[in-house]
């Protein structure tokens, strides 16, 4: 009896992997609403209407209490400084010409802060900039 040779399977089975990505899938739509954009600051609670938003370049610039500067681009808040936050946003309106900018400054922190970072926004040459409060409590 002659023994017929076998053929090597040369298919990859793409089972395992499809359900690696559903696992992924379901992790970072679980874990994505927990994370919010800026850094989180304790806002002056103002009425106000709200910011009707465009289709630009969102970006979210926080003011701490301690007088430190946080920006915020898709979720991922990241510490500068003054002259490195005018930096950014000199290169962010280089690379695209539409940007919003949203302060959210802490209310314990002094006006000429926030004026500090207006002034080095319009030197950047940024004109959309929104004010983000809080609703009054009732």
């Amino acid at each position: 009896m002659a023994r017929r040779k076998r053929k090597l399977a040369s298919e990859i089975n793409v089972v395992p992997y499809i359900d690696v990505m559903l696992v992924l899938l379901v992790v970072f739509m679980v874990t994505a609403p927990l994370f919010s954009q800026g850094y989180q600051v304790q806002l002056p609670a103002v009425s106000a209407q709200p910011i009707k938003l465009n289709k630009k370049q969102q970006v979210v610039v926080s003011i701490a209490a301690d007088g430190k500067y946080y920006y915020s681009v898709g979720g991922n808040n990241k510490q500068a400084s003054l002259p490195e936050l005018r930096q950014y946003l000199d290169i962010l309106i280089k690379e695209k010409k539409d940007v919003e900018v949203f302060i959210k400054g802490d209310t314990r922190i002094a006006y000429g802060k926030v004026m500090e970072l207006m002034q080095a926004m319009q030197r950047s040459g940024i004109e959309d900039v929104g004010l983000i409060t809080q609703p009054p409590k009732r």
